[in-house]
């Protein structure tokens, strides 16, 4: 079992960055691929990023693609999310999740744990 803390969310101004992390407890971290996800107020949940096991690929939803990175640090147990050029439309609660498949998926149901999700609100 691996439980989730995510950080770094807060407020920004339009075609501004922040950078979210989360955490993970347990040592068998790199065992598991990662995601992030987000939901906005009155939304369904979407995918936003994935991450191999090893790091070695990354996916993103078409909407962020040349504006958010995500990066894993399998020593610090640590997944981050880089993001840039933000706009309105960035603004929800983003959460990361812990799939045991080795590639992850665009799927939140192919994840098995969640963290409490962290705000992020994007002002024009």
């Amino acid at each position: 079992q691996v439980q989730l803390v995510e950080s770094g969310g807060g407020l920004v101004q339009a075609g501004g960055s922040l950078r979210l992390s989360c955490a993970a407890s347990g040592r068998t971290f790199r065992s598991y691929a990662m995601g992030w996800f987000r939901q906005a107020p009155g939304k369904e949940r979407e995918f936003v990023a994935g991450i191999r096991r090893s790091g070695s690929s990354t996916y993103y939803t078409d909407s962020v693609k040349g504006r958010f990175t995500i990066s894993r640090d399998n020593v610090r147990n640590t997944i981050y999310l880089q993001m840039n050029s933000l706009k309105p439309e960035d603004t929800a609660v983003y959460y990361c999740a812990a799939s045991t498949s080795s590639s992850g998926s665009y799927y939140g149901n192919d994840y098995d744990y969640w963290g409490q999700g962290t705000q992020v609100t994007v002002s024009s």
